[in-house]
């Protein structure tokens, strides 16, 4: 068990199942036209993430955290819409080690399945700082992944400051006074 206390989480997988042409035909199909012949713009992309349309559900991402402390996986457990969860079980009949025994810190793996609206609230919350530093870090791996494969969604994957252009939170950080964020929520709005 100390062995694996002592990894680092990592991501053991990651996998988008989507394509662009399903998210604009489904867009279509809610404004009454013809199914598109061509990709849509990186331009088309972020204006519909951008609003949150429907067809943005249709994106689906897949990715598994290794040795995630069992306190940070709670805090993703948390959202419940647009992603599905699974986490490895601490049951002392499929371990064989005393639950009673096992603390916060201890180890999971948890594989997520979750669409792109689902990505954009989490992004919300767990990009805040005033979420801890490892679930910030966990969460980063994860859009670090996205960014990959789609910049659009990772560029507005934002704090929930710069989501709403101000500091929603009971004890706000500061960072919505500096000019950073000035610059930072100027970049989001395009």
């Amino acid at each position: 068990m100390q062995e694996l206390e002592d990894t680092p989480v990592k991501i053991s997988f990651f996998k988008s199942d989507f394509s662009w042409r399903e998210i604009a035909d489904a867009a279509r199909t809610t404004i009454r036209m013809q199914e598109g012949k061509k990709e849509p713009s990186s331009s088309w992309k972020r204006k519909i993430l951008l609003s949150e349309h429907s067809p943005i559900r249709l994106m689906l991402f897949k990715w598994k955290w290794v040795n995630l402390r069992y306190w940070v996986s709670v805090h993703f457990v948390r959202h419940k819409i647009g992603i599905e969860h699974f986490v490895s079980t601490q049951r002392t009949d499929r371990t064989g080690l005393d639950r009673e025994e096992a603390y916060q810190g201890a180890p999971v793996h948890h594989q997520c399945s979750a669409n792109a609206q689902s990505i954009i609230f989490i992004s919300r919350k767990r990009l805040c700082t005033q979420a801890s530093p490892e679930t910030r870090a966990a969460w980063q791996m994860v859009l670090n992944e996205i960014k990959n494969c789609e910049p659009e969604l990772y560029d507005l994957c934002v704090p929930e400051c710069i989501y709403r252009g101000f500091c929603p939170e009971f004890k706000p950080c500061g960072y919505s006074d500096t000019e950073k964020f000035k610059v930072a929520l100027k970049k989001y709005r395009g």
